[in-house]
């Protein structure tokens, strides 16, 4: 997930969860919203509630986070009322191998939620960053726990930087925020809604789909007209000892494709930087 400051605008920016719930009503996410005023980390509390039953579609979402948790065990700070931070319980009926396919839908579907709201263009590294320009204003937390054959629950975790005025100087080339690159403060609520909405979607699109190639070669497009990283774009990948190239877009299965000095390499969970 994205870095975040300490600081956040002085404006009051509440949810208001009975209007939230009823603009979801239809939805997969209608009647399970679960809102806190701060809490360790959301994705940790999903993760326990799923495995205590909770529903598909649980959402629990918090104005700030004490614990909050990134990818490859980074922390990420989550200061109240600066941003939306969100996970989301889902029980997909698909493999565990095309878990990967959920978590780039998660951010073509933040993505078009950035979209609908501010009319910004975000552009999203693989596999789970937003950016504008070369600064990171989100990140994508998915975990899951699977058997061989089935997925029994994954919890998608998002946070988005929204009115952060300004960040600590050693942050300020790699982070953004929404008020940032606009001048102007964002309604949390009405992200959340597009987020959801957009979101349930793709994990209907996902879960319907009937002839699971189509389904990837559809993936592959929507992925690369999305994201500036998919192809041509020189990386540095976080992965083993490290190795640097140029994309050459996605595999099959969604990984990275990656062309260096020894050959074609897929990457399957580093972290990827511009070269």
């Amino acid at each position: 997930m994205p870095p975040a400051s300490h600081q956040s605008a002085e404006i009051s920016d509440p949810f208001d969860l009975p209007a939230l719930d009823a603009a979801l009503r239809g939805s997969r996410f209608a009647g399970k919203l679960h809102f806190f005023p701060d809490i360790p980390s959301t994705n940790t509390h999903a993760m326990q509630q799923a495995e205590a039953g909770a529903p598909d579609g649980s959402v629990y979402f918090a104005d700030e986070q004490t614990a909050g948790r990134g990818r490859a065990a980074h922390s990420w700070s989550s200061p109240p009322g600066s941003g939306l931070y969100v996970s989301i319980l889902l029980r997909p009926r698909i493999a565990p191998a095309d878990i990967l396919w959920l978590s780039l839908a998660a951010g073509l579907a933040v993505q078009a939620a950035i979209r609908d709201v501010t009319t910004l263009e975000a552009d999203l590294r693989w596999p789970n960053d937003l950016l504008f320009g070369r600064k990171k204003f989100c990140g994508i937390l998915t975990e899951l726990n699977a058997e061989v054959t089935r997925v029994r629950h994954v919890v998608v975790g998002i946070g988005i930087n929204v009115h952060q005025p300004e960040f600590p100087e050693e942050l300020r080339p790699i982070a953004t925020s929404l008020f940032i690159e606009t001048g102007r403060s964002w309604p949390r609520q009405q992200l959340l809604l597009a987020l959801l909405q957009s979101l349930d979607c793709e994990v209907a699109a996902l879960a319907g789909c009937t002839d699971s190639q189509q389904f990837a070669r559809t993936m592959l497009d929507r992925l690369a007209a999305a994201s500036s990283w998919i192809r041509g774009k020189r990386v540095r990948v976080d992965e083993g000892e490290g190795f640097t190239g140029t994309t050459e877009g996605l595999d099959p299965r969604g990984f990275l494709l990656v062309r260096t000095a020894d050959g074609l390499r897929t990457v399957y969970s580093g972290g990827v930087r511009e070269s």
